[in-house]
């Protein structure tokens, strides 16, 4: 009697457990996180330079995550998805290093991870312009240059122009146009050369303050360049900061000043102000040389600038070096991108008197040159 009485026990047990084994209401059973799988198409990414968007066709059996190892040029949307097929989408940044960059897209499902290679060229136009037959200083690679040999007006691809009177900080008299003023050209490039002109058009003096639409932060900036003796006016050539909030603790570079009213004929300047160190306060580091035939002849004006210091030269001579103290962006906020700057003021603080009989006034750029190191 009590082994028929097990049996009977038993058998409710067995029928629920056949009928567990036989109905599952038409599903199949869910892979763990471990048996989960993912393939990617297309297995790599391989494009140009230009700014697109690649697509990668995902198919998983279970939930996955999806990022890139570079998100600073190439991003994934969206960042995971669920089981079944999705697309995800690579965005890519244009390339202007000059070189090929690759990264890699990191899938994750289960304990596992799939990787997918993205390659992205680069154009031509980015590499480092050949030298030619220019002169490349010890250490350095030719970066960038203006040749000035197409006549015309100066590419906007490579400048800009600030425009305005106002006196500029220095009581100036001139008012800077955007290349021209009443069709006539302030700012062209005739025989090899850059000509800036200060000239009096109706009842003003117009000039120009042209910048490079490139900065840099360190390298070796030189300009090959002819001045005017003329009184009052004031051509330079500098740099300012790209990030500019202000002056002077922002700082600024002066490669070359010329101002014969106030520095006399034949004598050019370099300079460096920021808070520290600057002209209203009477503390700027600066140096006043002598350059034979400044405004009839050809000179190269250049600026070495590294980490620990900056060297000025004229004429592969230098003559001025202004070194970083460690004392913190007081004394030397010149760890930043900065512009060129050709300008040629009238009057002012440093332009002086001024003869308006010798307008127009003409300033003259052979070539302007940018390397960095290598």
């Amino acid at each position: 009697m009590r082994l028929a009485s097990n049996i009977k026990g038993l058998l409710p047990l067995c029928a629920a457990t056949l009928f567990n084994f036989s109905c599952g209401c038409g599903t199949e059973p869910v892979p763990s996180a471990s048996e989960t799988t993912l393939t990617v198409s297309p297995s790599s990414v391989n494009v140009n330079y230009q700014a697109q968007t690649a697509v990668l066709s995902v198919n998983a059996t279970g939930d996955w995550g999806v990022s890139s190892a570079d998100k600073d040029w190439c991003t994934v949307t969206p960042s995971g998805g669920i089981k079944g097929a999705s697309d995800v989408k690579v965005n890519l940044a244009t390339n202007r290093t000059g070189k090929e960059r690759e990264t890699i897209v990191t899938f994750r499902y289960g304990a596992k991870t799939l990787e997918v290679p993205v390659k992205q060229g680069f154009s031509n136009e980015d590499l480092p312009p050949d030298p030619g037959e220019i002169v490349v200083p010890d250490g350095y690679v030719l970066d960038w240059h203006e040749e000035f040999e197409d006549n015309g007006k100066p590419s906007l691809a490579d400048w800009w122009y600030e425009t305005g009177g106002g006196g500029w900080g220095n009581n100036e008299s001139q008012v800077y146009v955007a290349g021209s003023k009443d069709g006539i050209d302030l700012a062209f490039i005739s025989e090899g050369t850059l000509k800036i002109q200060a000239r009096r058009i109706g009842s003003e003096v117009n000039s120009i303050r042209m910048n490079t639409q490139r900065a840099w932060q360190y390298g070796w900036f030189e300009a090959r360049i002819k001045v005017s003796d003329v009184k009052g006016t004031w051509p330079a050539f500098w740099m300012m900061p790209k990030n500019f909030t202000s002056w002077p603790g922002d700082g600024e570079i002066d490669i070359m000043e010329y101002a014969i009213s106030t520095q006399g004929k034949d004598k050019s300047s370099s300079s460096i102000h920021c808070k520290a160190y600057n002209w209203p306060a009477g503390t700027q580091k600066t140096h006043v040389q002598p350059v034979a035939n400044a405004a009839s002849e050809f000179h190269v004006y250049a600026l070495e600038w590294t980490a620990s210091e900056m060297k000025f030269y004229v004429d592969g001579k230098q003559h001025l070096v202004f070194k970083n103290e460690g004392k913190g962006h007081d004394s030397w906020p010149f760890d930043a991108p900065f512009y060129l700057k050709f300008n040629m003021a009238w009057g002012g603080n440093m332009g002086g008197t001024t003869d308006p009989n010798g307008l127009p006034a003409t300033y003259e750029v052979d070539y302007v040159r940018v390397f960095k190191k290598k």
